[in-house]
C-alpha cells in the first residue's frame, strides 16, 4: 500500500476525502473544501486538515457560507484554533476575528546593513553585548506621547513620525528615512484604525507613556536575528534592495503584543457575543462577522496592525543605533516590512491570512527558515489560485512540547549561535523544530507563487 492510500484510509476515517497531484492536496468533506501546496515529502498533519476545513466551512448565524476561498501553504501546520499557513476569502463584509487571534500584524522586516561580515566580525563582542542589552535586558528608551500614539492610530504612521518628540531613541532616528520607508511596509497604507479601540494607557492619561512591550520580540518563534547574504538569483531586484553578498542584514520577527492581545481577545469575546440566542454555536470556536461589526472590528485590527508596525520600527532603530555605535556607520535601509497574520481587503474579499504572507505581484516577502537554515528574500507572483500569498516561513515540525521532551540536557548549537534569557527557547526553537526550508521554497516557487531573490544564512539569533 502506498503512503497516499494509507494518508487516504486515515483521513477518510474523519470523514475527509483527499487526493493529491501536482504537489497539492484537495481535500474536502461534507461541509467545505481546500487546497494545501505541499511536498510530499513533508507531513500533512490531519489536526491541521481539519482546522483548515473547519475555517473553510464558517456560516453566518443565519446559515450562509461567508467563505468563498480556502488554500493553505507548504508552513501548513495546526494552530490553536485556525491552522497556521492558511489564507481564506471571505464575503466583502465578512471577518472571522478568530481566524487572525491575538498576535495581529505579527510580521517580518528586514534592514541591509550595507556592511560586510568581515568589516562587522571584528568588532563580534562588542556588537552582541550591544544587542544583547537593548534587545533584552530592557536597556532602552522609548518614550512615546499620548499624542503621537493618537496620531498613530487615528491619521497613520506618517503623523506619528511628526507628533513623536525628539527624546530618548526619538533623538538619534532619521525622521526623513523614517517616513520615506514607510512606503515599504506591505499592507501598511490599506488598514484603517481608530485610537478608541486602544487600550487608555496608550491615548489619554499621563503625557508621557512608556509602553514596556515597545520594543521587545515576543515570545515563541520570535526573533532578531543577524544575517548574511550568501546568494543571489535576481541580480537586478537585490541591487533595488541593497542586498551584496557577504553584507550582514538584520530580520525582525515580531507583533503587536499585548496590545494585540487586548484587541484580538476583546473581538472573539465580541463575536462568541454576538452569536444569536438559540443558534447552535460552531463547534470550531470561528465566528463570522457581518456588516457593521464587521467594519468595527477591522478598525480595531488597524490600531494593533499599526502598533506591530512601530514595534518592529522601534526593534529596528534600537539595532541601527548599536550598529552606528560600534561599526561607526549607518548606511542601513529598509528592505521590506510585511505582514502575516492580518485581514486585508483584495479583489471584493476580506482576506484572511494566519500565518501566511502577501505575495500580490510585485510583493516583496521574507521566509525565513530556522535559526540552523536558510532564509530567503522572493518576489510575489500575485497567483490567484492562491490568492496571492506565500508562506510565511518554514513552518514547524515539531510541537515545543515535543522538543522539550525529546531534549536531553542543554543542546549543543551546530553552526547556529542563539543568545537569550531564557534555555527553553533555545530547546524549543531548535533548527530541528522546523521543516527544512529548501523543499517549501522550491514548491512555492515551482508552482509560480514566488521567484526568489536572495538567500541568507543565519548569523546570530536573539531570543526573549
Amino acid at each position: 500500500m502506498s503512503h497516499l492510500d494509507r494518508l487516504q484510509r486515515a483521513f477518510a476515517r474523519s470523514h475527509i476525502r483527499l487526493r493529491y497531484e501536482d504537489g497539492v492536496y484537495h481535500v474536502h468533506n461534507d461541509a467545505a473544501n481546500a487546497s494545501i501546496l505541499l511536498p510530499a515529502s513533508l507531513l500533512l498533519e490531519e489536526k491541521a486538515v481539519k482546522q483548515l476545513l473547519a475555517f473553510a466551512s464558517v456560516r453566518s448565524p443565519d446559515g450562509q457560507a461567508v467563505v468563498c476561498n480556502a488554500c493553505a501553504t507548504p508552513d501548513f501546520h495546526p494552530g490553536a484554533i485556525a491552522p497556521v499557513g492558511s489564507i481564506v476569502a471571505t464575503e466583502g463584509d465578512a471577518v472571522i476575528p478568530a481566524a487572525i487571534g491575538t498576535d495581529i500584524n505579527c510580521g517580518m522586516r528586514l534592514l541591509s546593513t550595507g556592511l560586510s561580515l568581515a568589516s562587522v566580525a571584528v568588532h563580534r563582542t562588542r556588537l552582541l553585548n550591544g544587542l544583547k542589552a537593548v534587545l533584552l535586558e530592557n536597556r532602552r528608551d522609548v518614550p512615546v506621547s499620548t499624542s503621537a500614539f493618537k496620531a498613530l492610530f487615528d491619521a497613520g504612521p506618517a503623523a506619528f513620525a511628526e507628533a513623536v518628540k525628539p527624546e530618548g531613541l526619538w533623538a538619534q532616528v532619521h525622521r526623513d528615512r523614517l517616513v520615506h520607508e514607510i512606503d515599504r511596509s506591505i499592507g501598511l497604507g490599506e488598514f484603517r484604525a481608530h485610537s478608541r479601540h486602544a487600550p487608555d494607557a496608550f491615548v489619554r492619561g499621563r503625557e508621557t507613556f512608556r509602553d514596556p512591550c515597545l520594543g521587545t520580540p515576543g515570545s515563541g518563534n520570535h526573533f532578531v536575528e543577524l544575517q548574511v547574504v550568501d546568494a543571489l538569483f535576481d541580480r537586478h531586484a537585490a541591487y533595488e534592495t541593497g542586498l551584496k553578498v557577504g553584507d550582514v542584514v538584520v530580520m525582525i520577527h515580531s507583533g503587536s503584543r499585548d496590545l494585540g492581545f487586548h484587541v484580538g481577545a476583546r473581538w472573539m469575546d465580541r463575536a462568541r457575543d454576538a452569536w444569536p440566542r438559540g443558534v447552535r454555536h460552531p463547534e470550531s470556536k470561528l465566528y463570522a462577522l457581518t456588516g457593521p461589526l464587521a467594519d468595527e472590528y477591522l478598525e480595531a485590527m488597524g490600531v494593533a496592525a499599526r502598533y506591530a508596525w512601530l514595534n518592529r520600527v522601534v526593534l529596528a532603530e534600537l539595532a541601527r543605533g548599536v550598529l552606528a555605535e560600534v561599526c561607526g556607520l549607518d548606511h542601513s535601509r529598509l528592505v521590506v516590512d510585511v505582514p502575516h497574520n492580518v485581514v486585508l481587503h483584495e479583489g471584493g474579499m476580506n482576506i484572511h491570512r494566519k500565518g501566511a504572507t502577501p505575495a500580490r505581484e510585485g510583493d516583496i516577502a521574507l521566509i525565513p527558515g530556522s535559526m540552523g537554515d536558510h532564509s530567503y528574500v522572493v518576489r510575489g507572483l500575485g497567483h490567484p489560485r492562491w490568492l496571492r500569498s506565500c508562506s510565511h516561513g518554514a513552518g514547524r515540525r515539531l510541537r515545543r512540547q515535543e522538543v522539550r521532551a525529546r531534549a536531553s540536557g542543554a543542546p549543543r548549537e551546530t553552526g547556529w549561535e542563539c543568545i537569550t534569557l531564557r534555555e527553553e527557547r533555545r530547546i524549543e526553537e531548535a533548527p530541528e523544530a522546523y521543516k527544512p526550508i529548501g523543499p517549501v521554497i522550491e514548491s512555492q516557487e515551482e508552482a509560480g507563487l514566488i521567484s526568489p531573490i536572495a538567500r541568507l544564512r543565519p548569523w546570530v539569533t536573539f531570543k526573549a
